[in-house]
């Protein structure tokens, strides 16, 4: 099935391991899967904005290899546009125009990459003791729970106004995408995901949802909406920009470690001690720097594809590199991108049903294998919290600046679990 590189620690559990390198018509259709997945999420950050998707296709292919190389091909990730900063973008781009957004995005990749070398210096071993499986199943559950909203809205919502013909489609899409995974056998069971979005997609184009003009319209051969400093615009200095962007990274970055911890729970791994966590945030602030250089968002891990990643048992690097190559390459074609493009929202939500539900269940799998005790208070507080100011959607708003809910959730769970005694007065 596939070429094995040796390494430590192999990881059973997974069909193929995270140096498994698949054949090469199985390692092209793997990694397609990877890129339908991630594709209407990553264009509709720049569509939001006001960036040509295809800039933002081809940051996001550049980003995740950028990402591999930073981080020694030892974590399985998929670098995409950043919803965290399309508020403050939006305004940027009213205002300035995209070099201000282009010099955020920048300015919030250096701070990953200030952080990365603090940490790099003076080590990551409070990872641990900050964050313990009482506080990381949580947040791992808010991480796949607050996205269902986005889910059940595009199954659900044509132009913000229900549609039960989406909501067919939405449910369809799920349900053969789960026969699929549950029925076949072997490489078929592996792309159940790619499967599902290829059966969705039919069954929207009877339903007459798909609207193919777009595909029409698109050349064979564009380069991307490229915008370089001093190349397409001179250099000028934005402090505002600065100010507004580079604040929100610390944001991501809680995100950030909230999908390092569901890889390494998939993964059975520890990517805080090794590649390290300096690598992790290195390579992901230096895809932001590289992204508003070329006129891109800032880019992001993606929970699209490690829910695949969840649900098909495929943790190869390989794969995830090789949708990389393709978001790339598909960045210049322009009527496949229309074509990616022309998947509806329905097919998309219904395939987002399963996999942010696949993240939450692992937070929920780590409470269960670390046997978390809720008969302690704390933990029931701890957990409480997190979930309901995670799930709910609640955020802090000081100006422009956010703590998304996330990122909150993150923050009480974390400051509640160094308060909190191990027993309550009640239970001495």
């Amino acid at each position: 099935m596939s070429e094995k590189k040796k390494e430590e620690f192999r990881n059973e559990e997974a069909i193929l391991d995270i140096q498994d390198r698949p054949k090469f018509g199985h390692w092209l259709v793997l990694s397609i899967q990877h890129l339908f997945t991630m594709f209407g999420a990553t264009v509709l950050v720049p569509l939001l904005v006001g960036i040509n998707p295809s800039i933002a296709l081809f940051s996001s292919g550049v980003g995740t290899l950028v990402y591999i190389l930073c981080t020694k091909a030892k974590i399985p990730a998929y670098l995409g546009s950043s919803f965290a900063f399309v508020g403050t973008m939006q305004i940027l781009m009213k205002t300035y125009g995209y070099p201000a957004v282009g010099q955020g995005a920048i300015s919030a990749g250096l701070v990953y990459v200030i952080v990365s070398l603090f940490i790099s210096r003076f080590g990551s071993e409070w990872v641990d003791s900050l964050l313990p499986p009482v506080v990381v199943g949580p947040i791992i559950i808010v991480i796949g729970l607050s996205l269902a909203t986005t889910a059940a809205n595009d199954a659900m919502l044509n132009n913000s106004h229900y549609d039960l013909k989406y909501f067919a489609v939405a449910i369809f899409t799920l349900v053969i995408t789960i026969l699929f995974n549950m029925f076949l056998k072997g490489f078929a069971s592996m792309v159940s995901v790619l499967l599902g979005i290829i059966c969705g997609y039919i069954c929207a184009v009877i339903a007459g949802i798909v609207d193919f003009q777009s595909v029409a319209a698109a050349k064979w051969f564009s380069l991307p909406a490229f915008k370089v400093m001093f190349v397409n615009y001179d250099f000028k200095l934005y402090p505002g920009a600065i100010i507004a962007m580079a604040p929100i990274a610390f944001v991501t970055m809680t995100e950030h470690m909230g999908h390092v911890m569901v890889l390494n729970k998939l993964t059975k791994r520890n990517f805080f001690k090794d590649p390290g966590l300096h690598r992790t945030l290195f390579g992901d602030g230096l895809s932001s720097v590289i992204a508003g250089f070329v006129g891109g968002p800032p880019t992001t891990s993606y929970g699209e594809n490690i829910g695949v990643l969840a649900m098909t048992k495929v943790h190869s690097v390989w794969v995830l590199g090789g949708a990389a190559i393709f978001a790339v390459l598909f960045s210049f074609v322009g009527k496949v991108s229309a074509l990616i493009q022309s998947i509806p929202t329905p097919v998309i939500g219904g395939i987002s049903f399963l996999l942010f539900g696949m993240i939450a269940s692992n937070g929920l799998r780590i409470l269960v294998d670390n046997k978390v005790n809720y008969e302690l208070k704390r933990n029931l507080i701890i957990t409480a919290v997190i979930l309901v100011i995670g799930i709910g959607g609640t955020y802090l708003q000081i100006g422009q600046f956010q703590l998304t809910s996330i990122a909150l959730a993150t923050i009480f769970g974390i400051v509640a679990n160094f308060v909190l005694p191990e027993k309550a007065n009640s239970e001495k």
